[in-house]
């Protein structure tokens, strides 16, 4: 099907459905449904096989089967509460269904008599084997009616069973119009890549026949979910390639100067740039150069310099006459930049200006009044940079510090503020999370990547020993002997409760046990839910030495800088990925002393979390942790949850699909070339209208 300059009707609402109200559908709506569209893109989590049955007799505890029977007795019992209790038999044994939950109508579908099929997990009651709350129908006379498909199961929510998702996905298979699932992928690009047309792969993974590979199903390496992973993928693809046209459509700042204020930037610093710093300059400097808007990003390990090259930048920039905004994600963050800067820029005479959420008032306005009236050439903020009431006068230049823990549109919004004289800022995006080339090339398919991988010469190696509880008095002793000799140390606590809210009780209370086995030593404290002042002035305690050990949170985890720190400690670290804990690694090391990182660990380890210590142990180079970080957890560790949909994508996983990515990119710049009318549909059916990137309100 060609389908050129052919639009794809808006995707019916799920309360299309027959026995759809808004009750329910606000249900679905946890698992991301709201359209007909939506509810054929939730992909089982696994199937069963219920097309055969089990004779009673032969259950087991602990066995997942389909059985049938006839009801000998149902009655309501009250044993500790009210609960509905059905006895089956078949001849050559007996089940008891058991139901917390029941009612007046289910109790008369069991009377006697009645013969059912029912599926659900045997396991030992009081009275023999029995099934709690299995699904069950009315069974047909013998094999009529029997199951003839692999059952899926869905990812589940409240209030909505699995026979009633299973019912709806029916519905809507039956239901779905021509025009709904139109198959934008031509012929020609699905014969390419072997992969089945859409309907057929919607059809097999929600009704898969009996002898389907089960194994290929489960680990979503069947070609019908092959196909629907790359067609998501394409969508986002295509999608980042849009934004960069759209953005790229309208003129920038070109930035020409005789580099005179970087040169004596440069030449106040007590070192020379890396070979690698200078080649990522030339770079930017030749997008500077270009009418075209620079979008670029900036990768590197821990401590290679991305900050003095994003100085650089602003220099050229403040040079031209205009003005340069640094966004960091914490206050910590945009603090320390705001030092280093200030460092860098006073004796060049060029003021640096700092905003963050926690300035009101007078001095607020009066801030904001010299980014407006230019006053102020280089502006360092958090997300503040771009709410409401923020002007600048003439932005050239918009650098976001740790890319993955904003969202696309954070990013879009901080350039919006620079549109001026019909112009668009330069972006430059740096981020210390080192990212395996493909997974760059998906995931940044709007930016040009720059890598630093070149460490400044003197940087120590970290010893990394990972250790377990039991040993924690060795590992304070050794804190104490580090402090005592002049050094300093981190002590981290990370995440502990499954819902990923840092319970910082836990590090107020690492705090006191430490500071009570240590009295010698000075403890400070920092968590996220401190007020900014307070933390900024522990931090700055920390920095001159006032502080031997800093017990903190994972807010440390990117951009403080303390060189006499030589130890960190990392608790639960089995628990972190390891993007996090290489993060977290290079806080220690930035000066000229050996320095280690300990992680602690609670015994047993699964054989996932032994792997990833192993890793920290085995390499402390950035791009390699990234890339078996990219094996053992996925894209999610790396990018962040914020990053531009990649790690909620519906059917794609970037770690499992990584062997599909050089096609999906071939075949986005042959749609972009051939079939451009197919893109829009794309991305609509797989991103929607409303979450196309670029458009900032």
């Amino acid at each position: 099907m060609n389908g050129e300059g052919a639009a794809t009707p808006a995707p019916r609402p799920i309360t299309s459905l027959r026995g759809v109200g808004e009750a329910l559908a606000h249900r679905l709506s946890a698992l991301g449904i709201h359209s007909t569209l939506d509810l054929l893109f939730l992909l089982p989590v696994r199937y069963e096989d219920r097309t055969r049955t089990v004779p009673l007799g032969e259950l087991r505890p602990g066995m997942r089967a389909a059985v049938e029977g006839e009801v000998q007795l149902t009655e309501v019992a009250f044993r500790g509460r009210r609960q509905l209790l059905s006895r089956l038999s078949d001849g050559s044994g007996s089940l008891t269904l058991r139901f917390f939950h029941f009612s007046s109508q289910q109790q008369q579908g069991l009377t006697r008599g009645t013969r059912i099929r029912c599926f659900g997990e045997a396991r030992r009651g009081n009275a023999g084997i029995e099934m709690v709350h299995p699904e069950y129908r009315r069974a047909g006379p013998a094999g009529e009616g029997n199951e003839d498909r692999l059952t899926p199961i869905y990812p589940s929510t409240e209030g909505v069973t699995q026979g009633r998702l299973r019912m709806l996905m029916k519905l809507a298979l039956a239901q779905v119009n021509a025009d709904e699932l139109r198959d934008w992928l031509p012929a020609e690009l699905l014969q390419r890549a072997d992969l089945p047309s859409l309907h057929e792969a919607l059809l097999l993974v929600h009704q898969p026949p009996v002898n389907c590979p089960v194994d290929e199903l489960v680990n979503r390496r069947h070609p019908a979910q092959r196909r629907l992973a790359f067609e998501e993928l394409l969508a986002h693809q295509l999608s980042l390639r849009q934004l960069r046209q759209r953005i790229q459509s309208e003129p920038g700042w070109v930035i020409g100067s005789d580099g005179a204020l970087a040169s004596r930037l440069l030449a106040s610093l007590p070192f020379a740039l890396t070979g690698a710093q200078r080649r990522v300059l030339g770079q930017i400097d030749a997008d500077l150069a270009c009418e075209r808007p620079m979008l670029r990003l900036v990768q590197g390990d821990v401590g290679c310099g991305k900050t003095l090259v994003a100085a650089v930048a602003a220099a050229q920039v403040v040079q031209a006459g205009r003005q340069a905004a640094l966004m960091a994600p914490t206050e910590l963050l945009a603090d320390q930049h705001a030092q280093n800067f200030q460092r860098w820029f006073s004796p060049l005479s060029v003021p640096v200006a700092l905003l963050t959420g926690r300035q009101t008032g007078k001095a607020r306005q009066s801030l904001q009044k010299g980014i407006r009236e230019g006053h102020a050439p280089i502006v360092i903020g958090t997300h503040a940079l771009f709410q409401e009431g923020v002007q600048f006068a003439s932005l050239a230049l918009a650098i976001v510090d740790e890319q993955h823990r904003f969202g696309v549109h954070q990013r879009l919004a901080l350039r919006e503020k620079g549109s001026a004289e019909g112009r668009q800022p330069h972006q430059l995006i740096m981020t210390a999370t080192p990212i395996p080339r493909t997974l760059a090339m998906t995931a940044y398919a709007d930016l040009d990547i720059s890598v630093i991988d070149e460490l400044p010469p003197g940087r120590t190696p970290v010893k990394t020993i990972a250790l377990p509880e039991s040993r924690r008095d060795e590992v304070v002793q050794r804190i104490h002997g580090s402090c005592l000799a002049g050094r300093q140390a981190y002590w981290v606590c990370p995440l502990i409760d499954e819902s990923g809210e840092m319970p910082y009780s836990a590090a107020e209370e690492t705090a006191q046990t430490l500071a009570a086995a240590l009295p010698e030593l000075r403890v400070g404290l920092v968590h996220g839910r401190m007020p900014g002042a307070a933390k900024e002035r522990t931090m700055q305690e920390f920095k001159r030495g006032a502080i031997q050990l800093l017990v903190a949170t994972t807010v440390i985890e990117v951009g403080v800088d303390v060189p006499n720190a030589s130890l960190m400690v990392i608790e639960n670290a089995e628990r972190m990925g390891l993007a996090q804990l290489h993060q977290l690694r290079g806080r220690v090391g930035r000066g000229e002393f050996e320095s280690t990182c300990v992680l602690l660990y609670h015994s047993p380890l699964s054989s996932l979390a032994r792997e990833r210590l192993a890793v920290m142990r085995d390499t402390s180079d950035g791009f390699e942790v990234a890339r078996r970080d990219l094996e053992l957890r996925g894209p999610g560790e790396l990018l962040g949850t914020r990053q531009t949909g990649l790690s909620q994508m519906r059917v794609a996983d970037l770690s499992r699909d990584a062997d599909l990515l050089p096609s999906v990119q071939r075949a986005a710049q042959l749609l972009l070339q051939r079939w451009p009318a197919h893109v829009a549909p794309l991305i609509a059916r797989w991103i929607g209208q409303a979450e196309q990137y670029g458009r900032v309100g």
